[in-house]
Parts: structure tokens; sequence; C-alpha cells
């Protein structure tokens, strides 16, 4: 079977296709073809040598494929069956743990940037019966963050505002969650195509944050407060996303995309009386709740375009360019 492994130091030059052979699986464990992956920012950490890893490293956390065999003792799965990864293994369900965030996917263990993959089937979740793997392996890290965000963490009522940040895989699932779920919402980019874009994905709102760099007080007079915000950016755009907030609101803080450390207006946030909620993805039993609750939608990913597993670094470069809408795909069929 072919895959990919990050040489280091690592650097999007020093990915390197393999070939490595398939290993059966022991008690407790399944293996699965790999037919997609998807890239999230943690991805291209790992590749371009911005996260350490182990040398070699088969990177990507997320995953699709059908299982092609089955070790003793499993009971969830059988030869045959659709499935998709879980961006953290050991977190099945109830409140996340330092032991249950460890085993993440193409950072502590190998990844899914491999054709075949052997695992523990607590691993995995059925996938979506009505998505292609290439649809599902965008949904293990993106789609199940947004969903936690939107569903398990915050309470949000029909007509409430939801604010979503650019165009990216999180924000993306996040603007067409919000609208199953009868929310209205302020989608923010700097480019005039695709807030068309998102215009036409449903955002009732949209702001130019680069003509409007008080986008969070203009986000306050349209929507009178918004409920939550979906917070991918970090120091460089939670000031503006304190200032959208009505009393009450919450920030889901996602992403760190201009940086790990910065001011926070701490007068207006408490004058709010705000929440601010880290999310790091969500739980196994997560996971399954979105499959659900996306089937009975009939939601579908946005797949802006995907590559080959040898174009990976290509890939990443793309990603790296900003001018993907939702989610970078990878193919291995």
């Amino acid at each position: 079977m072919q895959c990919i492994q990050v040489v280091k130091p690592g650097g999007l030059d020093k990915l390197k296709l393999c070939e490595s052979d398939s290993r059966p699986p022991q008690a407790g464990e399944v293996t699965v073809r790999v037919q997609a992956s998807s890239l999230n920012f943690h991805d291209y950490l790992v590749a371009a040598g911005l996260l350490p890893v182990a040398d070699g490293r088969i990177p990507m956390s997320d995953g699709a494929g059908e299982v092609v065999a089955v070790g003793e003792a499993v009971s969830d799965f059988a030869v045959g069956d659709r499935v998709m990864s879980c961006f953290f293994p050991n977190w099945q369900s109830g409140a996340p743990t330092l032991e249950s965030l460890m085993g993440v996917p193409g950072d502590h263990e190998d990844g899914f940037a491999s054709q075949s993959v052997t695992m523990s089937a607590k691993a995995f979740s059925p996938m979506p019966r009505h998505m292609s793997f290439a649809e599902a392996a965008t949904l293990p890290c993106a789609g199940l963050t947004a969903w936690r965000a939107l569903v398990e963490e915050a309470s949000l009522r029909a007509g409430d505002w939801v604010l979503v940040q650019g165009t990216g895989g999180v924000s993306i699932f996040a603007l067409q969650i919000a609208r199953q779920l009868g929310c209205k919402v302020i989608a923010t980019s700097s480019s005039e195509a695709k807030l068309d874009r998102l215009r036409a994905l449903g955002a009732d709102e949209v702001i130019n944050y680069r003509e409007q760099p008080e986008w969070g007080r203009l986000a306050n007079e349209i929507s009178g407060g918004v409920s939550l915000v979906v917070e991918v950016g970090g120091p460089g755009t939670v000031t503006q996303s304190v200032r959208a907030l009505r009393i009450g609101g919450m920030i889901s803080m996602i992403g760190v995309l201009t940086g790990i450390a910065g001011d926070v207006p701490l007068a207006e946030f408490f004058q709010r009386n705000a929440v601010m909620s880290g999310i790091t993805v969500g739980s196994r039993s997560h996971q399954t709740n979105m499959v659900k609750a996306l089937e009975d939608w009939k939601l579908k990913p946005v797949l802006d375009r995907s590559f080959e597993l040898a174009q990976l670094g290509e890939a990443f470069r793309y990603q790296e360019s900003g001018k993907h809408f939702g989610k970078i795909g990878l193919s291995l069929s």
C-alpha cells in the first residue's frame, strides 16, 4: 500500500511517498481500506514541521473508508461497513480528560495518509449513509468541531444569531448547522466573491472585514447582539467577537489562526456577562449524534477540490493560499 510520511525536520517539500505493508487486526481492532481524507489546519502544522512529531509519521487526522478485516472481540463493525475516523480515539463520551485527548491520528499516532490502516475499532464511527467517502472524510475534525460548538455546548434557539468567520471548513459547517437549527447567520470574509457564495449558502448578512474593521460593532447593530461567535481567528479577531455579542452571549474559541496569545477586552467581556468556551473537536458520542442529525437533515459538506495522495504537498500549498471555500479533500481510492 502507498502512504505519505513526514521526514524530519519537516516541511511540505519533505513529504515522502512510501510503500508499506498493512498488518492484520488484533483483538479489538479493524483494518480499513482508506478511500478519502481531508485537510485541516492541524494537519498543515504537522506536515510543515510546526508541530513536533516522530520521524516518519504518517499524517492526516481524518479518514473515511471500508472495513476489510475485523479482529476478535469486535462487535461494532463487520467487513463491508463504511466508517469514518474519530479525531480523539480515546475520548468515547463524557467530559474530556488529558488521557482522552491523547492518541490523535496523524500526530500522536500514524494517521490516514495511507491506503490502509489498522486501528482500534473505537477509533471509528459509522459514516452518514447519504454521503460519499470524500464527503464523510471532511467530518471528523471540522464538522464535529462545528457540531459541538453549536449543538453540544451552546443553547441555541431558532431565531438566534450566530456569527461565523471566513470560509474554512469549520466556519462553513457552522453556517450550515446554524441554518438547520433555525438560527440566523452573519458571515465575514475579505473576499466579495466569497461573500456572495456565503449568501448563496444561506448567510442572512455578510460583512467584509477589510472594509469594516469594526465588524463586531456592525454585527451587533445588525442583530441586536449575536448569541454565538464561532471564533477561528484568535487574538486578532476576539476583540471584535466580544463586541458582536448580546448580553449573555457565547464565544466558542476554536482556532488561533492569528496567534496563540493576545489581548481580550475584559471589561467589555464581563459587562456582557459573556461566556468563552474552548472547543477541541469532540468525543465519539458527539460524533454519533452528529451523524444521525446530518442523515436526518440530508446535509452535504462543501468540498472545494480534491487532490491525489501523491499531491499532498501541493494540497497543503493550496490550503496555504487561502483560496479554498469549504474543505479540501484527499483521494486515496
